[in-house]
């Protein structure tokens, strides 16, 4: 099978093919089925031999198409400081892509 570890949003991800990853929103404006490339590349492993990019592998890259771009679960902040009535609640929620993986070059 083969793996490789992919840099995107500020984070790495260790995909296969068919695998689906939740990602941080892309510049652009993408819709369901549109297609991704992650040029990114930072490990290749086929089974036989490992390719370890420094930092990056020339030439190589990953193939998704987005199934979901919307909205994560709502994170919520609470501020509160005991014996004084301070009491602040407030939500979150981050943009997100779902993206499923293609192929892998």
């Amino acid at each position: 099978m083969e793996v490789a570890v992919i840099k995107t949003g500020g984070k790495q991800y260790v995909v296969s093919k068919g695998d689906t990853i939740a990602i941080e929103k892309l510049p652009g404006d993408l819709k369901k089925g549109d297609t991704v490339v992650f040029d990114e590349v930072l490990l290749v492993d086929n089974g036989s031999d490992t390719t370890i990019g420094a930092p990056v592998i020339k030439g190589a890259e990953v193939k998704g198409t987005v199934v979901l771009a919307g909205k994560a679960k709502k994170v919520e902040v609470v501020k509160y400081k005991p014996k004084s009535r301070y009491y602040k609640r407030k939500g979150h929620r981050q943009p997100v892509l779902k993206v499923k993986i293609d192929s892998i070059s």
